[in-house]
C-alpha cells in the first residue's frame, strides 16, 4: 500500500501549487478529486491494508486546502482582513480535525504540545542558530529581492503591533496545519520521506501567496523539510513553533526596517 499511496498523495500535494502558485481553483480542485478518486479505486480494488484509510486522510488535507483557497492569502492589516484570515485560517485545522475526531473516529490529528520533554542541549543550540541564520539571510532576502512589498507598509506603532500579531499568529498555523496536520496525515501511508517532500510542496506553495517569492523557495523549502524532521526528532509542537516564532520575529523586525529606511538600520547589515 505504501508504494500505491505516493500517486494520489502526490495529486492531492500537487493542488496547493495550482491553488496558491498559479492562482487555479478549478485546477486544484481537480486536482484533489483525481487525487481522491485514485486513492478510492485503490481501495476498493481491494488493496488497502490494515491501517488507515488513505482516502479518509487525503480527505482531511483536501478539506483544509479547500477551506484555505476560499481566500485571498495577501498580506492585509485591516480589520475585515485579520478576521478573514482567524476564520479561513483556524477553520482549515479546526475542520479537518473535528472530522477526524467525531466523524472518522480516529484520532489522526493530534497537537503534541510538550511532546519529549525537556529540551535538549542541540535544541537551545538550533534556537540561537535560527536567530543568527534569520539575521544574516533574511534582511538580504526581502531588501534585495523586493519582496517586502508584498506586506502592507507599516509605518505607524497600530499598524507595527498588527503586523507583529499577524506575522505570529500565521507562524502558529503554520505548524499545526502543515505539521501536526498534513505531514501526520501522509506519514500514516508514506515513508517519512516522502511525506516530508509531499507537506513541503503545501508549505511552500502557500507561502509563496503569503509573499514569500522571487528566490523565496530556496529558504522556505528547506526550513519547511526541516520543521517536519524536527517535529520526527523531537515530538513537541512546542519546539517547533518556538523555532518559527524565532524565525518570524526576524522576518517581523525586517519588514519594519525596510518600511521604515533609518529606523532600523544599525542592526541589519542591509539597509532598504
Amino acid at each position: 500500500m505504501l508504494g500505491r499511496a505516493v500517486a494520489p498523495a502526490l495529486l492531492v500535494a500537487l493542488a496547493a501549487p495550482a491553488f496558491f502558485v498559479l492562482l487555479s481553483p478549478w485546477l486544484g480542485a481537480a486536482l484533489l478529486a483525481a487525487g481522491l478518486a485514485v486513492s478510492w479505486a485503490i481501495e476498493r480494488g481491494g488493496i488497502r491494508g490494515p491501517g488507515p484509510s488513505l482516502t479518509r486522510d487525503l480527505s482531511l488535507i483536501a478539506v483544509g486546502m479547500l477551506i484555505v483557497s476560499t481566500m485571498s492569502l495577501a498580506a492585509k492589516l485591516d480589520d475585515v482582513s485579520m478576521v478573514r484570515f482567524t476564520v479561513v485560517l483556524g477553520g482549515a485545522v479546526l475542520v479537518p480535525y473535528a472530522l477526524s475526531r467525531w466523524v472518522y473516529r480516529d484520532r489522526a490529528i493530534s497537537f503534541p504540545w510538550r511532546g519529549g520533554g525537556r529540551w535538549t542541549r542541540w535544541q537551545w543550540a538550533w534556537l540561537a542558530a535560527v536567530l543568527v541564520l534569520g539575521w544574516l539571510i533574511l534582511p538580504f532576502y526581502f531588501i534585495t529581492s523586493g519582496v517586502y512589498r508584498n506586506w502592507p507598509v507599516v509605518d505607524e506603532p497600530g499598524l507595527i503591533a498588527r503586523l507583529f500579531v499577524g506575522v505570529g499568529a500565521v507562524g502558529i498555523w503554520d505548524e499545526l496545519f502543515f505539521i501536526c496536520t498534513v505531514f501526520v496525515l501522509l506519514r500514516r501511508h508514506l515513508a517519512d520521506a516522502s511525506a516530508n517532500v509531499l507537506q513541503a510542496i503545501v508549505f511552500v506553495s502557500f507561502l509563496w501567496e503569503l509573499g514569500y517569492r522571487a528566490w523565496g523557495p530556496v529558504l522556505t523549502i528547506p526550513f519547511a523539510l526541516l520543521q517536519a524532521v524536527i517535529f520526527l526528532k523531537t515530538r513537541s509542537l512546542a519546539y517547533v513553533v518556538t523555532v518559527h516564532l524565532l524565525f518570524d520575529a526576524v522576518v517581523f523586525a525586517v519588514l519594519v526596517h525596510a518600511h521604515n529606511p533609518g529606523l532600523l538600520d544599525g542592526l541589519f547589515l542591509v539597509s532598504p
